[in-house]
């Protein structure tokens, strides 16, 4: 796998020569086996050492001091994020954790293109659901990083939303851009029109499909926390499916349909988690520790990010048709996401640098499709 020239040109920066190499080496093989294990990874090192020797290779790289998250990861997804979104316009951050079998991570990503981005990220060493100190630790250098940005930051139940939402409204009152955010709360929490007039979200009347929006009005019954628009939402019924729950939300956001098409680009991290898990890398089969299991993600990061920018490169050149179906019945929406496209593509391509010559052959049997195989391998050289 090559790497994009402005990924190559920051990694050589940041690394030495056979940091660098060796980097290059673990995503290629991370592309191409789909496995984060380290003593997979151990097997497929291609360097003529003992076995024992190169798992301990990888496991030394695992915790250099240079795979700093906010040192090395941060220009990167910076520039990634400069090239891909224009200068002053609005990101959509959003807060998610998953729990991995023993693994709890806890992470932060900017939605892009119906997928995320992952930005930043730890490993919670507990069971269960992060804090409010922790949720701000994770925050707070992102919305640093991003202070170019108009924000738009987004969480479900698990986040606090009252508590997160007063700490990033008292962060407006400093940033240089503004910082908006939609946090779906609890049925049980109170919100109050005046002093005798207060319910429950759960006690709303909620008629489908029609929003229920109030601005300006006090979340739960705890002083201090100032005031908050809210929106109660519950979807229709559509194809005899319907949502378990209404949608309770706080937010500064001034628009009940913006906070509803917002909220909804929450499932680009879920989708995104998908493809790190048995949808593509299988980070769930690690057992590494804290710090390389941190660092493998890492490398997960740089594989999938140089994966779904090239799938966009691949849809926009016009050759998705020669990576993966376009079309399916069942389906409403392109088939593979820019990330699989990417994947694949990358596939295909070592399958015909192995498979050259027996390749040639074939084709020479059915020669009178060469007028096909000259647009397929000019495709082929177009995504290389």
């Amino acid at each position: 796998m090559d790497f994009l020239p402005f990924y190559q040109d920051y990694l050589q920066s940041a690394l030495s020569k056979s940091k660098f190499l060796l980097l290059h080496i673990l995503v290629w093989l991370l592309q191409v086996h789909k496995q984060v294990r380290i003593e997979r990874l151990a097997a497929y090192l291609p360097i003529p050492i003992l076995y024992e020797s190169r798992r301990k290779k990888i496991q030394r790289f695992l915790v250099e001091p240079c795979l700093s998250l906010v040192l090395f990861w941060f220009p990167l997804i910076k520039l990634i994020v400069e090239r891909e979104f224009k200068p002053g316009s609005r990101l959509t951050l959003v807060l998610d954790r998953t729990q991995w079998k023993d693994k709890n991570v806890f992470m932060i990503s900017v939605v892009w293109r119906k997928r995320s981005l992952p930005i930043y990220w730890v490993l919670l060493e507990k069971k269960g659901s992060s804090n409010v100190k922790e949720q701000i630790a994770l925050i707070r250098p992102v919305l640093r990083l991003f202070s170019h940005y108009e924000l738009v930051v987004l969480g479900d139940r698990e986040f606090h939303g009252v508590e997160l939402s007063y700490w990033l409204k008292k962060r407006n009152r400093t940033a240089k851009n503004p910082i908006y955010f939609a946090f779906r709360e609890r049925k049980d929490v109170y919100i109050r029109r005046s002093k005798n007039n207060q319910k429950r979200f759960q006690d709303l009347n909620l008629i489908p499909g029609i929003k229920v929006f109030e601005k300006n009005i006090f979340v739960t019954k705890q002083k201090g926390f100032g005031r908050f628009n809210v929106l109660a939402y519950q979807k229709r019924k559509y194809k005899n499916h319907t949502e378990e729950e209404p949608w309770f939300i706080i937010t500064n956001l001034d628009d009940a349909s913006e906070v509803i098409k917002y909220y909804k680009m929450r499932g680009g991290i879920e989708a995104m988690f998908r493809d790190y898990k048995s949808g593509g890398y299988n980070l769930e089969g690690s057992k590494a520790s804290i710090t390389r299991l941190t660092n493998l993600i890492l490398l997960i990061a740089i594989a999938y990010t140089t994966s779904a920018l090239k799938g966009k490169s691949i849809k926009n050149q016009g050759y998705q048709k020669y990576i993966s179906r376009l079309t399916d019945p069942k389906r409403q929406v392109r088939r593979h996401s820019d990330f699989w496209v990417g994947l694949y593509g990358q596939s295909w391509i070592l399958a015909w640098d192995f498979c050259s010559f027996i390749t040639e052959e074939l084709m020479k049997l059915n020669w009178h499709k060469i007028n096909e195989y000259k647009r397929g391998l000019k495709a082929l050289i177009a995504i290389s």
